[in-house]
């Protein structure tokens, strides 16, 4: 099994499903205002990618999320999981989304059969104003241990070299824009790394850190370049898992409406792709699939906590 891929991911309620004013500010792909039922549709949204990576053969855990945090089904953003049994605690730029982290997720971990071995808590940097929004700020090559991450509100570089010191990895530390100059949120709306293949919209990259990044992409295998028009429509926040037959690749109907015959080709030849419509969430919530996906790589339990 590839150290790239999780065969479990977390997913997390958000009953109060909706547009969030606080993040609207840095995240251009979020649409103000939320329709009529949007929490309903969501959550329908959300059962059918669940389903869809079930039948691919993923794990998937259900959390239950906190009551009034809109933005709560986006759990990637507040914790990671490690394969030497750590789980990690982030900084979040929006106070709503600091309601988002679970005081029992040790618990659920283990109920599911997880073995948390220590936790890392960098929540308490948001008291000097300092962010880094789990693997949406850093976009992970497990295999080589390599950490891409753009500058942003909400993506500090200090605390991103802190990060990448205490897990032993080498950062890639870029500017990413958007065609009006306006920084990219997180680094995941334009890069996904899969073993052996990088998707990633080099145009977005600042002229001066693009060869670099393009280099340590090219290092690992195929990269496959999407534009900026693809980006809009989530083709970078695609997620690669490790299913029973090999490597899935989980993205949402509108991103996989975007790509080109070329671009599904060559995805094919890496994984199976699994494509779920998600119009309301990436439309309110300004994030898609994988965003809405905490891998889980924490080591199996060996002793029962159901």
């Amino acid at each position: 099994m590839s150290a790239q891929l999780a065969d479990t991911v977390a997913m997390v309620a958000a009953p109060a499903f909706g547009s969030n004013p606080e993040t609207q500010a840095s995240n251009a792909f979020q649409q103000a205002g939320t329709e009529r039922d949007a929490a309903r549709l969501a959550a329908g949204e959300q059962d059918m990618l669940a389903a869809n990576l079930e039948r691919a053969g993923v794990r998937v855990l259900r959390l239950a999320g906190q009551s009034g945090s809109p933005d709560a089904l986006f759990p990637n953003n507040w914790f990671s999981t490690h394969a030497d049994g750590t789980l990690v605690l982030y900084p979040m730029f929006a106070p709503s989304r600091r309601r988002e982290r679970l005081a029992d997720l040790g618990r659920q971990l283990a109920q599911a059969g997880y073995e948390t071995r220590r936790v890392i808590d960098y929540s308490h940097h948001e008291r000097e104003q300092r962010f880094l929004e789990g693997t949406g700020s850093l976009v992970l090559d497990r295999e080589r241990r390599i950490a891409f991450a753009n500058a942003s509100p909400r993506t500090d570089e200090l605390l991103a070299r802190q990060w990448a010191e205490e897990f032993d990895y080498e950062l890639c530390f870029f500017e990413a824009r958007d065609p009006e100059g306006n920084p990219l949120y997180h680094t995941n709306v334009i890069m996904s790394l899969g073993p052996g293949v990088s998707i990633a919209c080099l145009e977005a990259i600042d002229e001066n850190d693009r060869a670099r990044v393009r280099g340590r992409l090219e290092a690992r295998g195929e990269l496959i370049e999407i534009g900026w028009t693809q980006v809009c429509a989530f083709a970078g926040n695609q997620l690669f898992l490790a299913g029973p037959e090999g490597p899935v690749l989980a993205l949402s109907a509108r991103a996989a409406q975007s790509l080109d015959a070329d671009q599904k080709a060559r995805l094919d030849r890496h994984a199976r792709r699994v494509v779920t419509d998600i119009a309301v969430i990436e439309r309110h919530g300004g994030g898609s699939v994988r965003c809405m996906l905490a891998e889980i790589f924490l080591p199996r339990s060996t002793r029962s906590e159901a």
